[in-house]
């Protein structure tokens, strides 16, 4: 550490005893971090003290462990849900394809097992435990999973948690009692998450609760729970209509495959010449997002995209409510990448083809959006990949914060170096 990164002895001394690597199967690394997050609520009552901490480990990533930087961000979140006298609810809703090893603990026929069902539930209980006025529940839709994963999910709750606040949904049961909400669908084929995502808050969203916020998030680990108490300050605080992880901020913290991030700038860079009316959000597929009930009533029911591109769209429908309506909040994230099912399928050509549909149902055309929209709808995959071998430097070397004022590359550019 240098000579200018001034801390207590006491944060010091949690630098030193973190993981340098924060494993996601390791329960002894996210009770670490939690013990440490119940260490600085305690120790740094005022909110500005805590977000003054945040500031400054950030601005030294490299040499603070992510279990530091997230157990900072913990207790903030728990400041503000402690600061907050209203009554408030929040659904969390999550999808399973394929997390038939996840959802298990670790052991030998599941090595990267996560156990997150039950650590989800115990990041709730933790950050609302003590504040009567925060009700929550959990609702988990199976995906049209192969492996059974709502099937595991249902046995694993009947075993192991007593409470009445969580429930596991499929999504081929909505489809077969044709519920608004999952049309056109014919079976879960037709969603990538998007689906069963749109079918958990349509669910959520008809219980009548006063203050009611609902969140998606991510079936594994990446984006601890504890977190949430950062979104409902962008909708409760801010008065906002969604707030939403952002892995892109100056604050936030990040641990990320390479090859994986660098894809990530080229489709944003290519989302923002078309979906111009959320340019000011950089991180749009963060799964992490809350909105407002009145808010999922109003933009979810028939939604255009059931694959991975339904956050876009989910923002777009919402940004059209209410100009700046969304709250972007810096969090703590892990790629939990070994068994990412978005790693296996590469979603991002069709994610980018869905989004031009979107371009062309809900927003006004323009020469440069429709120049790229036409471009994005010519790739086949083979073509994509090429770009993706090939990202211009323009794109490359600036960060993706950038892309809403740089326009430096167009698509003459990008077909010059597909060849």
């Amino acid at each position: 550490m240098d000579n200018y990164f001034v801390i207590s002895p006491m944060v010091a001394g949690m630098i030193e005893a973190a993981p340098a690597m924060l494993d996601l199967t390791e329960r002894a690394h996210l009770d670490q971090v939690r013990a440490d997050a119940d260490v600085l609520f305690r120790e740094y009552p005022d909110r500005a003290d805590l977000e003054a901490l945040e500031v400054e480990l950030a601005a030294h990533k490299d040499e603070v462990p992510l279990a530091v930087h997230l157990a900072v961000k913990l207790a903030k979140s728990k400041r503000i849900v402690s600061a907050i006298a209203d009554d408030i609810h929040i659904s969390v809703v999550f999808a399973v394809y394929k997390e038939h090893e996840r959802i298990h603990k670790r052991d030998t026929d599941h090595p990267y097992g996560e156990n997150f069902l039950l650590r989800k539930i115990e990041q709730l209980q933790w950050l609302f435990g003590d504040t009567p006025n925060f009700s929550w529940d959990m609702i988990i839709v199976d995906d049209g999973c192969p492996d059974g994963s709502g099937y595991i999910a249902q046995q694993i709750l009947a075993e192991h948690y007593d409470g009445d606040n969580v429930q596991v949904l499929f999504l081929a049961e909505a489809i077969e009692q044709g519920l608004p909400v999952t049309k056109p669908m014919s079976s879960p084929n037709d969603s990538r998450k998007g689906g069963s995502i749109a079918y958990g808050m349509w669910v959520a969203a008809q219980e009548a609760r006063p203050y009611h916020i609902i969140l998606f998030t991510d079936a594994d680990l990446s984006t601890h729970l504890g977190q949430t108490g950062l979104l409902v300050d962008g909708i409760v605080n801010q008065g906002k209509l969604s707030a939403i992880g952002s892995r892109r901020e100056p604050t936030s913290i990040v641990v990320k495959k390479g090859a994986r991030n660098l894809r990530g700038k080229l489709f944003i860079y290519l989302w923002k010449r078309i979906i111009y009316n959320i340019e000011y959000i950089v991180d749009t597929q963060c799964g992490f997002k809350a909105f407002t009930a009145p808010t999922v009533r109003a933009v979810v029911e028939d939604l255009i995209e059931k694959g991975f591109a339904f956050d876009i769209e989910l923002l777009l429908k919402t940004e059209l409510l209410q100009p700046q309506a969304i709250e972007k909040e810096p969090i703590g994230w892990i790629d939990s990448e070994a068994l990412s099912t978005t790693t296996d399928i590469q979603p991002y050509l069709g994610m980018l083809k869905g989004m031009v549909a979107m371009y062309r149902k809900y927003l006004t055309p323009n020469p440069e959006s429709d120049e790229f929209a036409a471009f994005i709808e010519s790739l086949d995959e083979p073509a994509w990949h090429k770009l993706v071998d090939n990202i211009p430097e323009g794109i490359a070397s600036r960060e993706p914060a950038e892309f809403s004022v740089y326009h430096g590359v167009s698509v003459a550019d990008l077909q010059a170096v597909m060849g």
